[in-house]
């Protein structure tokens, strides 16, 4: 899988570029917004679009899926069906949305255990509650790449505060379903750099083994 990172809105929010390189065909992560950017970018990179993923349901990540899914006719599939409240009640983001959006529903709610596929490629579902009680995360086990949401970041975790964020419930999905994954694997947040899961293992305040005994 290759992928290209492209943060979008004054969220400045990673929404992902993934493709297969040997069909070309490829997905969107969390189109926030900004989508004239994002259709730029696609066509720099040679991709076909064939679908749109979704890690949950906060308006940062979602603001530009039912607009770019009407105009180029794709096909939605996540979050998990709890996140259907966020996007009813415009995701709880604590800030005046600064564009326009529109409610949609998934092709395909996913759940834990599911795969994607992306042209040839095929992404293991993870669900990861915390952040939202829907939050999914997408791992391909071939190049050990995550896109983990706003589940964790490079030394900080997602926020909690939100309605029906739970902060125990965030740690479990880390360390219970993204550390055992492996140090080696590679993780793209939904906001601000990449890291490693042995990384956030040793140094993330939050999450590091030494705060576990």
């Amino acid at each position: 899988m290759k992928f290209l990172i492209i943060p979008v809105t004054p969220y400045q929010q990673n929404c992902g570029l993934i493709w297969c390189e040997e069909t070309m065909r490829g997905a969107l992560v969390d189109p926030g917004g900004d989508l004239d950017e994002l259709l730029t970018a696609v066509t720099e990179q040679g991709v076909t679009l064939e679908k749109i993923l979704c890690t949950h349901g906060h308006l940062d990540h979602v603001g530009g899926v039912a607009a770019l899914a009407r105009q180029q006719h794709l096909p939605i599939e996540g979050p998990q069906r709890e996140d259907s409240f966020d996007r009813q009640t415009g995701g709880a983001v604590p800030h005046v949305w600064l564009q326009p959006t529109d409610s949609f529903t998934p092709d395909r709610w996913l759940e834990d255990g599911d795969t994607v596929t992306v042209g040839n490629q095929t992404l293991q579902v993870l669900h990861c509650p915390g952040h939202t009680p829907g939050h999914l995360v997408f791992f391909d086990p071939v190049t050990r790449i995550a896109i983990v949401g706003d589940v964790l970041f490079q030394g900080s975790v997602g926020r909690t505060d939100f309605p029906k964020g739970n902060f125990d419930t965030l740690v479990h999905s880390i360390r219970e379903k993204l550390f055992p994954l492996g140090d080696d694997v590679g993780f793209i947040s939904g906001h601000g750099p990449m890291s490693t899961f042995g990384t956030e293992r040793k140094m993330n305040p939050f999450v590091a083994d030494l705060n576990f005994g």
